[in-house]
């Protein structure tokens, strides 16, 4: 009897393991039979590089909104990711007990709260400041960056120090027993350490912040045109598409299913380098 249960128990949990990769595997291929024939007929590079966007006209071209995801994306990470590695640091460190553990579910917090409530955070108080101080339209470039920025700290901020902790304790004993102060034994010793931890955790920040959908649909602005500045608006692939989807037919949802193709494969492309990086030590 208790060798049945074992087997059932294995074939019940493998059964749910590959009902996960079978939704995956489901998932791709609707994205891809619905945008692929958009693609052929309009050409990859075409589709890819061009910079007109105008679905009733037949033109497709995806290369501002691009633009917008990466230039957002990138500020978003040089914001976030320092503050999100010091306070990890910080966390695995430096902070007495108490405060560790007040710290920690006001991080986890962070994630749980919905990214239209960010955006809407986001439109009251990150846009007007921008407009009044930096100029522009406030709805911009580093508006969406900030907000970012913001909703990717839980991701870097528990995967760096999950990775700070788990370096065997030995390490920082050794340093300190040759004469390193604290600060130099965590950024001489213990920070390259755990560089591939803080890298997979930075890359999964960044596949986060790239597929973020609502809070960036009201802070961005959301104009089909390549920015001058960070104070631009802009719109970004997934907002591209959050927006047009309810009313997209023809030729031009399959335009949005293919621009899904091209945020699949950057976030896969992104995620895959995390788990390859996370595993090598």
């Amino acid at each position: 009897m208790k060798k049945f249960k074992e087997k059932l128990s294995a074939r019940l949990f493998l059964l749910l393991a590959l009902s996960s990769i079978s939704v995956l595997a489901l998932i791709t291929v609707f994205i891809f039979v619905k945008g692929a024939p958009i693609i052929a007929k309009v050409g990859l590079f075409r589709f890819i590089f061009g910079t007109t966007w105008a679905p009733s006209r037949g033109e497709f071209g995806i290369f501002p909104m691009i633009v917008g995801s990466v230039s957002v994306t990138f500020g978003a990470t040089v914001i976030g990711v320092p503050i999100g590695i010091c306070c990890s640091i910080f966390l695995a460190e430096f902070a007495p007990a108490k405060l560790r553990n007040a710290f920690r579910p006001a991080i986890q917090l962070l994630a749980g709260i919905p990214s239209v409530v960010y955006g809407f955070w986001g439109l009251l108080f990150i846009v007007p400041f921008i407009r009044t101080y930096l100029g522009g339209p406030g709805l911009s470039i580093l508006s969406g960056s900030v907000i970012l920025a913001i909703m990717i700290l839980p991701t870097v901020i528990t995967i760096s120090e999950a990775s700070l902790l788990a370096l065997p304790r030995h390490y920082k004993d050794g340093a300190l027993a040759m004469g390193l102060t604290h600060w130099q034994a965590v950024h001489m010793l213990l920070l390259p350490a755990a560089k591939s931890g803080i890298v997979a955790a930075v890359l999964l920040g960044i596949g986060r912040a790239i597929g973020e959908t609502m809070a960036v649909i009201m802070v961005l602005g959301n104009a089909v045109a390549l920015p001058q500045s960070i104070l631009d608006p802009v719109r970004t692939l997934t907002t591209n598409i959050g927006i047009e989807m309810g009313y997209a037919a023809g030729e031009h949802q399959q335009a949005l299913f293919a621009t899904g193709i091209v945020l699949f494969v950057i976030i896969m492309i992104l995620n895959a380098s995390a788990q390859f990086i996370a595993r090598r030590k």
